[in-house]
């Protein structure tokens, strides 16, 4: 339809806008690679640099993470925190110690430990010439073969100003966006990437180490007019839900078999993939869905209804229709809830049953969310 063809320029336009689909580092033929890691206190760059080491590490690389920014109360320890789960080396000499210096001993130290430095430099409140020039000085004495700027996409215009007035003092080579599950529609990409001239690398959507990945340029673009986003949510799917749970799920549904701990076991399969209104965003519009994508998603509610299934019994889970009086306010009392939040499960999951019988037997459902008002 031509409305469809005005949707599709727009798209095209808004990606190619957006820059090239290389997110790629550089990569050094002598390692170890050497990234700089830039931007303004609050923007998660500190997040981001154990995000880029897990992304990496993931990839066969062997990052070890540096930590120079000697000026955050306590910027290194969160540094050193997040190398032990991502489990990466880190050099940390201290907060009495020049940058500069951490910066170089700390590539010696990535030399003999690894094939990547990644160097944690001290973010600021505001842009000023003292932090512009302590980054050129380090950037001198390492020469980095990435420069790159965090951004948090959350704060909009500050977020343009920002990557502007790096752009200006510091030759950059990527920008990182963070916090873009929290960005409805991802605008502020478009914008940055107009404003430095350079290529988003990455983009981090969610808490997670996980919760990290290359830019897509076409996709944002989906995001951005309202499509979705799906292949990232399929992606996001194939990475974190367990192949033999999966399998295991699809022969239940065939049976039309689904108990409380497979909702359980559901529960927890759709946390490992990030925030539920990250995940809603990526969803296309179909009826209903914008509403969901505005509304504030209560994450406490997946709380609660774990609580309530784990104070059930093993029987009681497989057989909830046992679940008389007393064994809801028994329920109730274990979980520190109400006798009505236990009513509300068992009748969720009552709406879930139906849904696995309808789509065994090959009927299409009506588009509904049980328990989350649809």
């Amino acid at each position: 339809t031509p409305t469809q063809q005005v949707v599709k320029v727009v798209h095209d336009e808004l990606a190619t806008l957006m820059g090239s689909s290389d997110s790629r580092l550089a990569f050094a033929g002598k390692p170890p690679t050497i990234v700089l890691m830039a931007g303004l206190q609050g923007s998660g760059k500190t997040t981001a640099c154990a995000k880029l080491a897990a992304f990496l590490k993931k990839d066969g690389k062997q990052p070890v993470l540096i930590a120079a920014d000697v000026y955050r109360p306590a910027a290194i320890d969160q540094l050193v925190t997040l190398a032990g789960r991502v489990e990466v080396p880190v050099y940390a000499p201290g907060a009495d110690v020049d940058p500069v210096r951490i910066a170089r001993d700390g590539v010696r130290f990535a030399a003999d430990r690894g094939d990547v430095a990644i160097i944690d430099t001290a973010g600021r409140l505001h842009i000023d010439e003292e932090l512009m020039g302590e980054l050129a000085r380090i950037r001198d004495a390492v020469k980095p073969h990435n420069v790159l700027l965090v951004v948090d996409a959350m704060t909009g215009q500050d977020a343009v100003n920002a990557a502007d007035e790096f752009r200006q003092q510091v030759e950059l080579d990527g920008v990182i966006l963070t916090k873009l599950d929290g960005d409805a529609r991802g605008g502020a990409a478009l914008s940055v990437r107009a404003v430095t001239g350079r290529p988003i690398k990455f983009v981090s959507n969610g808490e997670k180490p996980a919760d990290f990945e290359y830019f897509h340029p076409d996709r944002m673009a989906s995001r951005i007019l309202g499509m979705g986003d799906v292949l990232t949510l399929i992606e996001k799917a194939e990475a974190t839900v367990d192949a033999k749970q999966a399998a295991a799920m699809e022969e239940k549904l065939r049976k039309a078999s689904f108990t409380l701990d497979d909702m359980l076991d559901q529960l927890k399969q759709v946390r490992k993939m990030g925030p539920l209104s990250g995940i809603l965003g990526m969803l296309p519009g179909v009826p209903g869905m914008k509403q969901l994508k505005d509304a504030q998603v209560d994450e406490k509610q997946l709380d609660r209804v774990e609580a309530l299934i784990l104070s059930m019994t093993p029987e009681e889970r497989r057989h909830p229709e046992i679940i008389d009086g007393s064994r809801r306010q028994r329920i109730a009392r274990g979980s520190g809830m109400k006798v009505q939040d236990v009513n509300g499960l068992l009748k969720q999951h009552r709406e879930m049953q139906k849904l696995m019988k309808q789509l065994s037997s090959g009927r299409m459902p009506k588009l509904g969310f049980p328990g989350m008002g649809g």
